[in-house]
């Protein structure tokens, strides 16, 4: 006869969780210490379904970690409910094309490798929180960001039109700098009829497109105002050295995230960062290769900040002027100084108080 306690869950076992998250829901599957295979369910992506998929793992046992896929899109509030319960989160990367073909594809699939990779200790990245200063300067800063392109493309359409408008709106308007050429299409009479001449059709079109950049521009300066104040608040040592101004912090804050701790080394830090030198030896050749990976937009980020000092900085200066006497190439300097700066960043994101 089979006890009345065989099927409840041992609460005292060891397992690791694996979840594959969407927008709608978040599939979870639970493995023991051994990569056995446990169960597995799927949860909407409610924060009701979030404290029910909760709920869930820890009734199956100790949870060692989860492995989350997505934590910085649809895995996010997951991640950020689960750190608030106590429990370790890993970044899982999504599976390859190799195991894919040789697995197939499947919600089930992809949580089961999660949460192998959580066992195996092939996710060990920690996540980035999603619940601070930095994530209120995130959603800024792409807000900007997407102003900033569009009022880009805005006036390279503006200026387009003007090369193909006849004479004598060409001729009105060729020669004119941009804030006064805005201005003057902004004051083009708007239409006011239905069937408009060709004349009054580009100066409706020049109208509504400078009217646009106007607002783009007006939408841009009060979110960078925001960013500035934010900024200057949660890391004022960033600011207070030379080159780096107010866009390429918020950048290097929010690669970091809201919790900074999660990166232990400056070396984790510039591979982070894309700049770190990458082995790329082989038999009796001994070398390092440019690393082309990390986050692309704090790469860019500390390019931004050696350029600065290579302008204005003497002894930036001094030490280009030393190393190229030595041979080395300009590029290589550069890769030089990214590495070095990344280095200084990561003192003052991760140990600010040492600054």
């Amino acid at each position: 006869m089979t006890s009345m306690t065989e099927n409840l869950p041992d609460v005292s076992a060891r397992i690791f969780v694996g979840v594959d998250t969407h927008k709608d829901t978040h599939h979870v599957a639970l493995t023991d210490h051994l990569g056995r295979d446990l169960d597995d369910r799927e949860f909407a992506s409610t924060a009701a379904g979030v404290t029910e998929l909760i709920a869930w793992i820890t009734a199956a046992g100790t949870v060692e970690r989860v492995g989350v896929e997505g934590t910085g899109s649809y895995g996010s509030t997951l991640a950020t409910a689960l750190h608030n319960a106590e429990v370790e989160v890993v970044d899982v990367d999504r599976p390859d094309r190799r195991a894919r073909r040789a697995q197939g594809k499947s919600d089930p699939i992809d949580a089961r490798s999660a949460a192998r990779a959580a066992l195996t200790g092939k996710a060990t990245t920690t996540p980035k929180a999603h619940d601070g200063n930095v994530e209120a300067i995130r959603f800024l800063h792409n807000a900007r960001h997407s102003c900033v392109k569009s009022r880009a493309e805005a006036i390279t359409q503006l200026k387009s039109m003007i090369v193909n408008a006849p004479d004598r709106i060409r001729t009105e308007l060729r020669d004119l700098t941009d804030a006064v050429l805005f201005a003057t299409c902004r004051r083009f009479a708007p239409a006011t009829h239905r069937v408009l001449t060709l004349d009054e059709a580009v100066q409706n079109a020049l109208r509504t497109i400078a009217i646009r950049i106007d607002s783009l521009t007006t939408e841009e300066r009060d979110l960078t105002k925001h960013i500035e104040a934010l900024v200057a608040e949660h890391a004022p040592q960033l600011l207070a050295r030379f080159g780096i101004g107010v866009n390429t912090a918020a950048q290097l804050l929010i690669t970091v995230g809201d919790n900074p701790d999660r990166i232990t080394t400056e070396a984790a830090f510039a591979h982070l960062c894309g700049v770190a030198p990458i082995q790329a030896s082989s038999g009796r050749t001994h070398r390092h290769r440019l690393n082309r990976g990390g986050d692309r937009q704090a790469n860019r980020a500390l390019y931004i900040i050696a350029l600065v000092r290579l302008r204005s900085d003497e002894r930036t200066k001094r030490y280009r002027d030393r190393r190229l006497a030595e041979g080395k190439t300009p590029r290589e300097i550069m890769r030089c100084l990214k590495r070095a700066i990344a280095r200084e960043v990561f003192g003052l994101l991760v140990h600010p108080q040492h600054g």
